[in-house]
């Protein structure tokens, strides 16, 4: 096959923006995708088969035949699992991956975020650490995400986001009856409710219509293209340059390097199952956090023999996603009007200045629920089958409001990701091995968010609350997960420098939420992006310096 100047490894929130910028910039690209490309059409409305309850199977992937992951529970027992079960901590694979069907919510993380460890101390036994990179030095690149992805929303209200430069380019969607209720609760109990921003239409926005406001919303795809992930925003950009060519349904299986230790390209498992290569002068792993670890640690050779960029075994470690609390109340009156997304009202007043907790998380309502996400969030003692169960969902269902957040997880360095020596998947390839657990002072923040969940909804006017605050005792990854390849200035603690590009070889760069240092208390696919966005600009600007030219 022709060389090409940079060949990416995943066509999802990150690796379609590193793809639109490299080809606009001049340079040749491939972009390989794991999945095939979905659109709505292939989207079935079912409550059970979606990316959110996989009860019959993943809607956008991957297939539980042929690829199995292994999850080590608190015990040291290793247990093989399928993408269909929720211990898997899937991301999706197609184009767009997460994007595709993700909820959409598009959050800037706070200054603080970027600097944990000298706002806090590190908590024992934790790998807290700052970013090598400022709120400051991504806020250019948060706001190119905004109006070129498309942002809707009002943030105006919230005293506590970091300095922006424009507002939001789209208004946000008007008020659902779960809003009309808990802003008042909110204002009463003294805290800042504002609209919760989203990566989604809510005007005609480059040349695509609205929200239409349906229930099937997360963990779907949008059948009126409302929703703006990578596959119809700069993924289409990159391919109309001419210089981006996008390959389906291919599995990379290694990073090739060369006799002096630097990437010569890829090679991977075409649709048709060949064996391929494909030389290019940078590589950029675009994965997401487990697989692009898992590519990394695959990619072994004389001269490195434990893996990429493992020269001090950091890939894979500080695995994290998101420890999500919150609360279910329940009203003596309907409030809900089945209008999508559902999500509409939050507040950050909870995100840092606790005694005693190291960071917070923001706090809103749940995205709508279909009639099966409601099953497990019955009033505790329901049965879960039979004639009670059903008079519970008839009386319940529509007279529930659910609030809930992403808590600021801590990192360890012992929930990580490796290869397991006996699983192989259907390419032949060793699977990710998840192990380690959560750090228990993001439980004790956990806790504390769910207390304050119960008592905005005691304030709305629920008539009994149930509080969500379980601990599992697995590794915490999921469709947030991050931190396997964190950024930072010392080889012996991270896995790439703050423009994403690996220690040990200078034209290879993970470019995903794999970076990230801390995951914040905030969906973090806005961040993925405005890093994407960062990076590329300096790999583009260092291309320009004829840095990477073979």
């Amino acid at each position: 096959m022709k060389r090409v100047n940079a060949v990416i490894v995943g066509a999802g929130a990150a690796g379609g923006i590193v793809a639109k910028e490299l080809a606009t910039a001049g340079l040749s690209v491939v972009l390989c995708e794991r999945g095939p490309w979905y659109t709505a059409h292939d989207c079935r409305k079912d409550d059970l088969r979606n990316q959110r309850v996989t009860a019959l199977g993943n809607a956008f992937g991957p297939d539980d035949d042929g690829n199995p992951r292994v999850i080590v529970d608190s015990k040291g027992i290793p247990r093989e699992v399928l993408p269909s079960d929720g211990s898997y901590n899937n991301n999706a694979a197609c184009v767009g991956g997460g994007t595709l069907s993700y909820g959409a919510q598009a959050w800037r993380f706070m200054p603080q975020d970027f600097r944990m460890r000298s706002t806090y101390g590190a908590p024992a036994g934790s790998s807290l650490e700052d970013w090598p990179i400022s709120y400051d030095d991504l806020e250019p690149f948060y706001d190119k995400a905004e109006h070129e992805i498309g942002v809707s929303g009002d943030v105006s209200t919230d005293p506590f986001h970091g300095p922006r430069k424009r507002d939001l380019p789209m208004p946000p969607l008007p008020p659902n009856k779960e809003m009309d209720i808990l802003w008042p609760a909110a204002k009463r109990l003294g805290l800042h409710p504002f609209n919760v921003p989203m990566l989604r239409n809510s005007v005609p926005y480059n040349g695509r219509g609205p929200c239409m406001r349906c229930r099937w919303c997360c963990g779907y795809a949008c059948e009126v293209d409302a929703k703006n992930g990578s596959q119809n925003t700069v993924i289409p950009m990159a391919l109309a340059t001419g210089n981006c060519e996008l390959r389906t349904e291919c599995m990379v299986r290694e990073i090739l390097t060369d006799s002096h230790g630097r990437a010569a390209g890829v090679s991977y498992i075409d649709s048709r199952g060949n064996s391929r290569e494909q030389y290019a002068d940078i590589v950029i792993v675009s994965s997401a956090a487990i697989e692009s670890a898992r590519l990394l640690l695959n990619s072994k050779s004389r001269l490195f023999p434990n893996g990429l960029g493992n020269r001090y075994d950091q890939v894979g470690r500080n695995l994290q996603g998101h420890h999500y609390t919150g609360a279910t109340g329940y009203f003596d009156y309907e409030v809900y009007d089945d209008l999508g997304p559902g999500v509409s009202v939050a507040v950050c007043d909870y995100n840092h200045g606790t005694p005693g907790l190291s960071g917070g998380g923001m706090l809103a309502n749940e995205f709508t629920r279909l009639p099966y996400q409601m099953t497990d969030r019955l009033p505790p003692g329901t049965p879960s089958w039979g004639l009670a169960h059903k008079q519970a969902m008839r009386q319940w269902h529509k007279r529930a409001i659910i609030i809930m957040g992403p808590t600021q997880q801590i990192p360890s360095p012992s929930a990580r990701v490796t290869l397991d020596p006996k699983v192989r998947d259907k390419y032949g390839m060793p699977v990710a091995r998840l192990e380690g657990n959560v750090h228990p002072h993001t439980f004790e923040i956990g806790d504390r968010q769910s207390e304050r969940a119960v008592a905005w909804l005691k304030e709305g006017g629920a008539i009994h609350v149930s509080p969500m605050n379980w601990h599992p005792d697995t590794v915490s990854a999921g469709q947030h997960q991050a931190g396997t390849c964190r950024m930072g200035t010392d080889p012996h603690a991270s896995v790439v420098n703050k423009n994403c590009q690996l220690h040990d070889v200078d034209n290879v760069f993970v470019i995903d939420g794999s970076v990230h240092v801390t995951n914040g208390g905030f969906n973090p696919v806005l961040t993925i992006m405005a890093v994407a966005y960062y990076a590329s600009d300096a790999l583009v600007r260092n291309w320009k310096g004829t840095r990477f030219r073979s």
